[in-house]
């Protein structure tokens, strides 16, 4: 008897029974309800094939996507102090911390790298939105002014891709203050007669919005990407009326000027060399003989 109940029994529900199966083997798109196999949706740079709806992209991905060959040099991330204020809510920020940094592999929510985008050398600033919903901490804005300082080190234009919920409210007026801190940045890179193109994509809200964000050259979005300072409810409280379907999306910002282009996630490198070949008055032929010299100037390479 025990040996039918401890080997036969088990034996059959192991072959007969239900098997698991991992929970991000499919996505289901947010539009269609259409069930896209990961792999599928990797190949295809996190963007939906059926229904074209572009979905988070890992940080680590978009950078090795968007510079020539995937191959790009990795800025350190500076080290800062970690819970200056000792917070505490459900549960400890050392704590989220912890987990975000198992979960996402990465020390903070930004990721920055120096390469190659179709011949023009460039820095390219990525928020990791599954690290603390890509929130704006000291860590952060320490590696933003970071990498604006080597953009203008190697004299070469500075690409943000903004995706994140705002400051972080664990660290309260210390997140606040990377606000100003990061304009200064901005504004040294302009002085510096540098380009500085922001990628917005989903989401760009809260203080994100409210400094670097918005202070592009030129602001380009992500089809689709909700774009705003404070959320849709809050305002609609706030203003007492209705507002617009869509009025957050980056189609209603274009319509209305604050986005001078929608760009899909496969046309971007293409559109953002061309517009940096403008802003640096550099010809074609001109970049290209320039990015010949320049692959051999980089420092070593890290791929993503």
């Amino acid at each position: 008897m025990n040996w039918i109940t401890n080997y036969v029994r088990p034996k059959i529900n192991s072959m007969l029974g239900r098997r698991e199966v991992p929970e991000n083997l499919w996505i289901k798109c947010p539009e269609t309800g259409e069930m896209v196999y990961h792999r599928d949706l990797e190949e295809n740079k996190w963007v939906i094939p059926q229904s074209g709806h572009h979905m988070k992209m890992p940080a680590k991905a978009r950078l090795k996507d968007l510079f020539d060959g995937g191959i790009y040099e990795t800025l350190p991330q500076p080290k800062v102090a970690q819970d200056p204020l000792k917070f505490r809510d459900s549960k400890k920020y050392l704590d989220r911390l912890r987990d975000s940094r198992a979960k996402t592999e990465l020390e903070d929510t930004i990721v920055a790298g120096l390469g190659l985008v179709q011949g023009v050398k460039l820095v390219a600033v990525v928020h990791e939105f599954n690290f603390i919903g890509g929130s704006l901490g000291m860590a952060a804005g320490e590696a933003i002014i970071r990498a604006f300082e080597k953009a203008i080190a190697e004299k070469c234009p500075l690409v943000m891709f903004p995706a994140s919920g705002g400051a972080r409210m664990q660290e309260g007026i210390l997140s606040l203050m990377q606000l100003p801190r990061t304009t200064v940045a901005v504004n040294l890179l302009k002085e510096a007669g540098l380009p500085y193109i922001v990628v917005l994509t989903n989401p760009t809200t809260g203080g994100v919005t409210a400094s670097y964000a918005m202070l592009g050259d030129i602001h380009l979005a992500e089809p689709g990407a909700e774009i705003g300072f404070a959320g849709k409810r809050v305002i609609e409280q706030t203003l007492r009326e209705k507002l617009p379907d869509g009025f957050q999306t980056s189609e209603y910002l274009l319509e209305h000027g604050m986005v001078d282009m929608v760009v899909k996630r496969h046309d971007l490198p293409a559109t953002l060399s061309r517009l940096l070949k403008i802003l640096m008055k550099k010809p074609a032929e001109a970049a290209r003989r320039e990015s010949g010299s320049q692959v051999s100037a980089l420092p070593l390479a890290a791929r993503a």
